[in-house]
């Protein structure tokens, strides 16, 4: 068998360190005329380079146009691609209220005191700024044009808009400062949009839910035509029985409902969300009531608390 042979290392040699380069000016840098390298790398490397950054870029390229064309053929700019059902809005529309505070932590809950102008006008300063484009058209995008006069009668026409004219909200209009400096607060009430959606009306008086206050039952079947039945009614009542007692009267304007001839909506140009003003005519001061709204029609499915709330809106009011 062969003898292993081993390399004999002189230990006794000094290690050397590597040298450092020698420094080069930018002209060196950029060309250097003695390893024939450019910026460090040879004319080789750098087509390797170029090949390998370019045909990576090419590519994220064409997987991103790719994504971009998949994408704008299912967007539109009149229409979502999945309407009502298939959406994740679905068809089932919420409720809101306004005014609403500046802080998202306060939502809920309208306080002021009665004799305090500071706060009546914040309160009232937060209602003029949401209905400011109800007020002034011309804030609009198409500038109001597309706004038609409407009724139960006359409908809207070839993607016109019904105009919202706040003069019918009685005295809650910004004239009349919504009503809070007389302790007599006015809530606007709107429904959320969902594209296409049409609603099923609660139209005949011989056939209305049980649950349904008794004051609007009597209001469809003897104050009202077959016509203006179609509307989306809304009530509003206290939460609890203590709330019930101090709420007081209650006034809506125009009416108990939100008419027909501003469904379905579409995308329509100048589009507003038409309103209902509740007023609070002599709620019990210094305790806080809490307040809910609800809309009555055939497929507006209700579901009352403070969780996982559908068809309706709560909040609070304290008048000191």
């Amino acid at each position: 068998m062969p003898e292993k042979v081993v390399d004999k290392v002189d230990f006794r040699q000094a290690f050397e360190f590597p040298k450092k380069p020698e420094p080069k000016n930018l002209k060196q840098w950029f060309y250097d005329t003695r390893t024939n390298e450019y910026m460090g790398r040879t004319p080789k490397s750098w087509w390797y380079l170029f090949l390998f950054y370019g045909v990576y870029f090419i590519v994220l390229g064409a997987l991103t146009t790719v994504c971009f064309q998949s994408l704008f053929m299912v967007l539109s700019d009149d229409a979502p691609y999945f309407q009502l059902s298939e959406s994740l809005i679905g068809t089932n529309p919420g409720l809101g209220y306004r005014p609403l505070p500046e802080e998202p932590e306060d939502s809920g809950f309208i306080h002021y005191v009665a004799s305090n102008k500071t706060e009546i006008d914040y309160w009232v300063g937060r209602l003029n700024h949401f209905t400011e484009p109800y007020r002034n058209t011309s804030l609009l995008p198409g500038g109001g044009r597309n706004h038609v006069q409407c009724d139960f009668n006359q409908r809207p026409k070839n993607r016109n808009v019904c105009a919202v004219d706040l003069s019918k909200l009685g005295p809650c209009t910004a004239e009349n400062g919504y009503s809070y400096h007389e302790s007599s607060p006015c809530i606007l009430i709107k429904l959320n949009r969902i594209y296409g959606w049409v609603p099923e009306y609660y139209d005949d008086p011989e056939n209305l839910p049980e649950n349904m206050p008794q004051e609007l039952k009597e209001y469809i079947g003897n104050r009202t035509t077959d016509m203006e039945r179609k509307q989306i009614w809304i009530t509003c009542n206290g939460v609890n029985p203590a709330d019930n007692e101090a709420i007081g009267p209650i006034s809506y304007y125009p009416s108990f409902g939100i008419p027909s001839y501003y469904f379905p909506f579409t995308n329509q140009p100048d589009y507003l969300s038409p309103l209902l003003a509740v007023q609070f005519q002599r709620p019990a001061l210094q305790r806080s009531i809490y307040v809910e709204c609800r809309a009555w029609a055939k497929n507006i499915r209700y579901r009352g608390g403070s969780r996982d709330r559908q068809g309706s809106t709560q909040f609070s009011i304290l008048i000191d």
